[in-house]
């Protein structure tokens, strides 16, 4: 059986900390572990933990749920509140809005089957589309035309999902109120309306148009500019290009996440590129030129010293990728491998037999 841990521990904080500590420790968290703030291959990961604080702080912050916890620890928090009525009451949408994170917080608790609900127009939701692009566009920049789907407001109702001409009415389950209250035992529950959802109200006339939802699903294209520099899990924002908002609120964004394809010569390391070439033998021992490709498609002449060594690795400055930020150039790391020849005529065999026996090597 899984044992929760200290919702103190989680955030923290010491079990006498005031309402303002609790709630910097949770701003605190909550941008280290916000997932957007991480690559892909560690957003399920962070996903979990964000919920976990999230849930913490959602009890702590509220006085009553914070003395039951105090009280009965984990057993007074379960017996009393579904995880929808730990939820409730709490207001996320302000610390979020300030920390730039929109209404993306609100799909992460799906986790726990838990929407927090407001009435009134609320923002929509965000949504993410990859897009894979090549190394050499990563490189000079680029654009991508996005096919996808999302709602948008639907024109006929301007969102509100009731027919024109027609208006909402007060919800008749619960009169309004968005919540339904009973009793068991000596506890009282709280839970979000079936019938409105929470919002208080409901439509009595559907819109034709949208069924009376306030959204309509639609095809969009747009052309999304891509900058040099970019790296995996670069995230790219479409402002006002997510799904439609209720109510006729904001629409959210769209994040386009870039993923680079693999390059057959170069791998990328930071701002710093890195390839293999091989060098012929003679050149290895004597010294020499040798020609170096880069991201732009030139070649450069390098300098190799004699004598130079198998895996030997020569830095050329700012031959490298661009800074998302700067457009200053990174370096290029050039490793060396060095060609055994495999047909020899006469001549070359017997000028290296003549060099090996100067070693005191008899071939």
């Amino acid at each position: 059986m899984t044992v929760k841990k200290d919702y103190y521990e989680i955030l923290g904080v010491s079990r006498n900390a005031s309402q303002k500590e609790i709630e910097e420790a949770y701003r605190r968290l909550a941008i280290q572990y916000h997932p957007d703030r991480h690559p892909p291959e560690k957003k399920d990961e962070m996903r979990e933990k964000f919920k976990e604080i999230s849930e913490a702080y959602a009890v702590l912050s509220d006085p009553n749920k914070r003395r039951q916890y105090d009280m009965y620890g984990h057993a007074g928090i379960d017996s009393t509140y579904t995880p929808e009525d730990i939820f409730s009451g709490v207001d996320f949408s302000s610390i979020f809005r300030d920390m730039g994170f929109g209404s993306m917080f609100e799909d992460l608790f799906d986790f726990f089957g838990v929407r927090t609900q407001r009435r009134g127009p609320q923002r929509g939701a965000d949504i993410e589309i990859p897009v894979s692009i090549t190394l050499e566009e990563a490189y000079n920049g680029t654009e991508k035309s996005l096919n996808f789907y999302h709602t948008v407001t639907c024109p006929v109702c301007k969102g509100l999902g009731a027919k024109p001409g027609t208006s909402k009415k007060t919800c008749p389950k619960c009169k309004g109120s968005g919540y339904s209250v009973y009793s068991r035992g000596f506890f009282s529950f709280k839970e979000t309306c079936p019938r409105c959802r929470g919002q208080g109200q409901v439509v009595d006339i559907p819109c034709d148009r949208c069924g009376g939802h306030g959204k309509i699903k639609q095809q969009e294209n747009i052309v999304v500019k891509i900058p040099a520099g970019v790296d995996n899990g670069t995230s790219i924002r479409v402002k006002g290009k997510g799904e439609a908002g209720t109510e006729g609120g904001a629409s959210g964004d769209l994040y386009v996440s870039v993923r680079i394809e693999p390059h057959p010569i170069f791998v990328r390391q930071g701002d710093d590129l890195v390839c293999k070439i091989e060098i012929p033998y003679p050149v290895a021992v004597l010294g020499g030129e040798v020609e170096v490709p880069t991201m732009d498609g030139s070649k450069l002449k390098m300098a190799i010293p004699q004598g130079t060594q198998a895996g030997k690795v020569f830095r050329i400055r700012g031959k490298g990728m661009p800074d998302l930020h700067t457009g200053r150039k990174g370096d290029l790391y050039v490793e060396v491998s060095i060609q055994v020849p495999t047909k020899l005529n006469e001549r070359q065999k017997n000028a290296l037999r003549e060099y090996a026996k100067s070693l005191g090597l008899d071939l």
